[in-house]
């Protein structure tokens, strides 16, 4: 059960987001609500995102989530932060946009979409959504996000290999894993699942 204040900043923060299509920071909030303190804003968001009607995102001046629950079912709004290439590694682009997803992600970070074939073998097909915790090193054989020259993205299986290497594996007979130094890689993510519209 939520208090009359932490109800009251729930609203704001819903009715805020219909409003502006962004979360408001911890100052709108207070104004909103009518108290001077961002210290109370804050106790009033963690109590929020214990009980499950928020997520707070690292690293983001507005980060601020909102979970939903639609027939019975908790879902949370992921970033979808673009497109990543399943084939030849593509450029990373930030799209500012959100997906909802079921509470079965709720350890997810972000969202990308999946353009092209490489991964099919397991199951990750051209226009997927694939969900993905932030990470900055991977186990031997995650699937994981993997930026290449600080510029192109790509999802491949990650084998560590002597003398530095690194092995990119795409899940598809048809294409060729890339062999790369270690310190042209660097893990972004990992692959938690996906979901298919």
């Amino acid at each position: 059960m939520l208090t009359l204040s932490q109800r009251k900043t729930l609203n704001f923060i819903k009715e805020f987001f219909d409003e502006y299509g962004f979360a408001p920071t911890a100052r709108e909030i207070a104004a909103g609500i009518g108290i001077s303190s961002r210290g109370v804003v804050y106790r009033y968001l963690t109590a929020l995102k214990q009980a499950g009607y928020i997520n707070l995102m690292e690293g983001r001046h507005r980060n601020i989530v909102l979970c939903e629950t639609q027939d019975g079912v908790k879902t949370l709004d992921i970033p979808l932060m673009g497109s990543i290439a399943a084939g030849q590694p593509i450029e990373g682009i930030e799209i500012p946009e959100t997906i909802s997803v079921s509470n079965a992600f709720k350890h997810a970070d972000f969202a990308l979409r999946v353009k092209g074939d490489s991964m099919i073998d397991e199951g990750i097909l051209d226009n997927d959504i694939v969900m993905c915790k932030k990470a900055s090193s991977a186990v031997n054989g995650d699937i994981v996000v993997a930026l290449i020259d600080n510029e192109n993205v790509t999802l491949k299986r990650i084998l560590y290999h002597a003398q530095g290497q690194v092995e990119l594996m795409p899940a598809n007979k048809k294409i060729k894993p890339l062999v790369l130094c270690e310190d042209r890689v660097a893990v972004q993510g990992i692959f938690m699942g996906l979901i298919r519209l």
